[in-house]
């Protein structure tokens, strides 16, 4: 658990900075469609539930992506080689 707790407090790079951001609008913009006071149609309320979990998504991927990661999702500098030894 502490080593997703790391993950989360680690340095993210800038476009995972920019699609936290985007996924959080995302998210307000589908609680306002969903929270509204007046009576929607059924399309917009069902297009504000996808936005609010395409946001929650996009937001909670982007902030455990940190600069330590590679393309392929091993840590940069080291990690295991199969044997038990750190590289």
């Amino acid at each position: 658990m502490s080593k997703i707790v790391d993950r989360i407090k680690a340095p993210t790079p800038k476009f995972f900075k920019v699609l936290r951001n985007v996924g959080l609008v995302l998210a307000g913009v589908g609680t306002v469609l969903l929270t509204a006071p007046v009576s929607l149609p059924a399309t917009v309320v069902t297009i504000g539930g996808y936005l609010v979990t395409a946001g929650g998504v996009a937001t909670a991927v982007s902030q455990i992506t940190n600069i330590a990661d590679d393309a392929i999702g091993e840590t940069k500098g080291g990690g295991h080689d199969g044997d038990g030894n750190s590289s």
